[in-house]
């Protein structure tokens, strides 16, 4: 992203040094508890979450904070789905002879966990047909210089297709790099729905890494099915399927396949009947934010609690990644399993919203200043998106929101601000209080940013979010409250409080703009291609892509788009979830309008979405 500077009048180094000296000194006790192994990495929803939302509901009451009005503690919990794990699935396999074959031991046809496990995208369901092999199950998009489609000539309407896991193992650096990009199971899961499918079944096969091996159970907190049964199975029930045609092995099969060349066709098995019962039980968990309040001042004095008066808020996010077991740890091989202290993501940002509120406990106060500590962020801003989906307060009188992620690491005096943008307000405001605080401030537009600061631009709030930067201990166990600069820290501190107060003394509450989001820079699979301005919602299990919002002046919201539609197609490819719509992404192309078939309250309509390029 850009980066534009603010030159300032500093204030002389030696009022900077008073300064950050009379900063409050909590903030390092704060994050030292936090940051500590007795919290476990503070999982949304572990037990290491629970004890760290106690700990910070009585450092709240410490500084003299309310409960929110109406509310008889600190918590204001909500659920969330937190990972799946197989229920029984199995797979048996008739034959057309008068014997059964014995699978992994057994007579009766049934596997054991150890050779049969569901993918955690699967619907639940029990599936009979015929199987066709359908080679590696990858399909790549048309394209000009290279095609590979493993069902071409293949009929797989209401039939089970197996699949080899991963992509041909011998073809060359450049045929391989094209095919891992749609080597991804959730791919292959929606390639089989689209070719009419009922059921995929998944092998490594015997030249593959983990050759022979079932898939674990992986987590996944979008949990919607993928639309059809989805299961990995392991080597030897694949021999016995195989084992129904003399003509071929899996070993020669896959062989054939390894080179590369997108000629070598699937076929269908002329014998096994397989039935396939998938059962993926997905877990519930409930998280908890912490929210208080500090009440305005100068209210009538009928109204003790001072509910009519404005809010502002101050948040951070008090969640990590425990050990790190759910996907996003970043951590070497040498450091798997150990407790992720996540010091500066987020006790950092924890423990400034706590030494803010501090130093506002002794003040004259004109509005309302909320409190909030939220947890599920780092399982896709759920905690903040829960919070403004069923707000404690009206939303329409909340005037601001100021964000803390990752503020303790500062380099070369360099606070980032990012969500300028919000508000025309906010530029006066923060150079003022910009000063004393001395900061070479990066300040930056755009509130479509990963943290939480996002779920309260969707709800029309003027915001700012406070960042001093990424570092090489990003979501591994190694960001430890040893390394964090707590005189910094204190210096943000200061510099936010001064904000908030500004914010107080205003006559009128800041104006919110909608911000038009320039085209981001970096992407996942298919973002390295297309822009289509969608905000998918990843807190609610439905079939298709929930919209939580959608970018201003993006493709989405020109098509008509808007916060709270279902997408259930796009280009002609059903969208059962975020994951059909990232591989569905990769049949559009810039410039080329696009069908998107949608639900809104209930009913089904369509647009035109012509995606733009994604610089």
């Amino acid at each position: 992203m850009r980066r534009f500077s603010v030159v300032v009048a500093l204030a002389s180094a030696v009022a900077l040094h008073a300064g950050a000296q009379q900063a409050p000194t909590g903030t390092r006790a704060v994050v030292e508890a936090l940051a500590s192994e007795r919290f476990e990495g503070r999982l949304a929803g572990s037990n290491g979450e629970r004890m760290a939302g106690d700990y910070l509901a009585s450092q709240l009451a410490k500084i003299g904070a309310k409960p929110l009005p109406g509310r008889d503690g600190y918590f204001l919990p909500f659920d969330f789905t937190a990972g799946s794990r197989d229920g029984g699935s199995s797979v048996s396999i008739s034959l057309k002879v008068s014997v059964a074959p014995v699978v992994a031991g057994r007579v009766s046809g049934f596997v054991t966990t150890a050779d049969v496990q569901a993918l955690s995208f699967s619907d639940n369901a029990e599936v009979s047909g015929p199987v066709v092999f359908a080679g590696y199950g990858i399909v790549v998009p048309d394209s000009p210089d290279f095609g590979y489609d493993s069902y071409a000539g293949l009929d797989v309407k209401n039939k089970i297709v197996l699949v080899l896991r991963y992509f041909p193992e011998d073809a060359d650096q450049k045929t391989r790099a094209i095919l891992a990009r749609y080597a991804d199971l959730r791919y292959k899961a929606m390639a089989a729905r689209q070719h009419g499918a009922v059921a995929m079944l998944v092998v490594a096969g015997p030249h593959s890494p983990n050759a022979g091996e079932t898939i674990p159970m992986s987590f996944d907190t979008a949990l919607a099915g993928s639309g059809l049964v989805a299961a990995s199975i392991s080597g030897k029930v694949a021999g016995e399927i195989f084992a129904a045609t003399a003509e071929k092995t899996l070993d020669t099969a896959q062989k054939a396949l390894d080179s590369g060349n997108p000629h070598v066709p699937g076929f269908t098995f002329p014998n096994p009947t397989v039935t396939v019962r998938a059962d993926v039980v997905r877990e519930k968990q409930s998280g908890r934010n912490v929210a208080a309040y500090l009440p305005a001042t100068d209210a009538p004095g009928n109204n003790a609690d001072n509910t009519e008066k404005p809010w502002v808020v101050l948040g951070a996010h008090y969640d990590h990644l425990g050990r790190g077991a759910n996907g996003n740890s970043l951590a070497s091989k040498e450091e798997t399993g150990r407790v992720h202290a996540g010091a500066d993501d987020n006790a950092s940002g924890t423990a400034a919203v706590l030494a803010i509120g501090e130093e506002l406990s002794r003040q004259p106060r004109h509005r309302n200043v909320m409190l909030t500590l939220w947890s599920g962020e780092e399982l896709g801003l759920i905690g903040s998106a829960a919070f403004v989906a069923a707000p404690p307060v009206p939303v329409d009188r909340i005037e601001a929101y100021l964000n803390f992620d990752m503020v303790g690491r500062m380099q070369d005096n360099k606070l980032t601000v990012q969500a300028l943008g919000t508000s025309p307000a906010w530029a006066k405001i923060i150079e003022q209080a910009n000063v004393s605080a001395g900061f070479d401030l990066q300040l930056q537009q755009d509130p479509y940013q990963p943290t939480d600061v996002a779920s309260f631009n969707l709800a029309s709030v003027p915001c700012l979010t406070f960042f001093t930067g990424t570092h090489a201990d990003y979501h591994r166990p190694t960001d430890t409250a040893d390394k964090i600069d707590y005189a910094d820290l204190d210096r943000v501190v200061h510099f936010a409080a001064s904000i908030t107060r500004k914010l107080e003394d205003l006559d009128r509450a800041p104006q919110f703009t909608k911000v038009d989001q320039s085209l981001p820079s970096g992407a996942g699979r298919a973002g390295v291609r297309v822009f289509t301005g969608t905000i998918p919602d990843y807190s609610t299990e439905v079939k298709g892509l929930l919209l939580s919002g959608v970018m201003g002046g993006g493709p989405a919201e020109q098509a008509g788009l808007q916060k709270g539609d279902v997408i259930v197609e796009i280009a002609g490819q059903s969208i059962t979830n975020i994951y059909d719509y990232t591989f569905a992404l990769e049949l559009l192309k810039i410039g080329q309008p696009a069908k998107v078939v949608y639900l809104r309250n209930g009913q089904r309509k369509d647009t035109t979405l012509t995606p733009a390029a994604r610089k």
